[in-house]
């Protein structure tokens, strides 16, 4: 994708999604919306990413909602249905989404890492919402904190909007690592690597299921859960799960194999 408020590149398995308006510390606006929403649809779509990396350009992750653009009149409904376009799609793929934090990850910033599957943010991060003090919501995470991190937490960062460091954000579960910043790039290696290890196939289905559990009765997904568990049974992946098993090995998924 040719660079503006989103890059997106793929490297060795991994699909990487950058806001890239780093002036501004990669706040949101209708173009950077928009272009998230291509860009992680691309990703989902794209065979040869196994996992998807999202992050920051510059000093930030994401301040949030860009405020000058709002004041002005520039945020209206096509920025909010591309914004939840990309999250939605974020959480719905069949692939792990790793956001990294650091700097700010303020508002629509959070919103974005917690629609992420696991998240790993540099000991410096700050983390936190403030749409409300903004006279909004933060409709990227409204529907999603309070699984994260419990209803009470969640009402104490969405309504006192209350601003965290990254090791309380992981005692509470909101981030998943922390790690300094010269260990970053480490540290994301090894949780790739650890991606790497798991079927794609199982990742899939695992990650649905575990999203359905939130709505469903799970006594009703029991039917569900076995289809999903002979589709992995009939994939490529178990055989290689198998082979590495009786050879001593870590199974290895990637690049896939026909």
């Amino acid at each position: 994708m040719t660079a503006g408020s989103v890059r997106y590149e793929v490297k060795e398995g991994v699909g990487t999604v950058t806001l890239n308006r780093p002036a501004v510390l990669n706040a949101l606006d209708a173009d950077l919306a928009l272009e998230l929403a291509e860009a992680v649809e691309q990703a989902a779509a794209d065979r040869d990413v196994w996992v998807v990396v999202v992050r920051g350009a510059g000093r930030a992750f994401s301040s949030g909602m860009d405020r000058t653009a709002l004041s002005g009149g520039r945020i209206g409904d096509a920025f909010y249905r591309h914004w939840t376009q990309a999250l939605n799609r974020l959480e719905d793929m069949d692939k792990l989404a790793v956001a990294v934090c650091h700097g700010y990850c303020i508002g629509g910033g959070l919103q974005l890492a917690v629609a992420c599957d696991v998240r790993l943010a540099t000991e410096d991060a700050v983390l936190g919402l403030g749409a409300t003090e903004h006279g909004l919501i933060p409709d990227g995470s409204v529907l999603r904190l309070a699984r994260i991190i419990g209803l009470g937490r969640a009402k104490e960062l969405t309504l006192l909007n209350d601003h965290i460091r990254a090791e309380e954000a992981r005692a509470m579960g909101l981030v998943n690592w922390v790690a300094g910043t010269v260990d970053l790039e480490a540290r994301l290696r090894t949780i790739l690597e650890r991606a790497f290890q798991a079927s794609r196939t199982a990742t899939g289905h695992a990650k649905r299921l575990l999203h359905r559990s939130f709505h469903s009765d799970p006594r009703a997904m029991i039917e569900e859960v076995h289809r999903a568990q002979a589709d992995c049974m009939a994939s490529w992946e178990i055989r290689e799960a198998n082979r590495a098993w009786d050879e001593g090995r870590p199974a290895r998924y990637y690049p896939p194999q026909t």
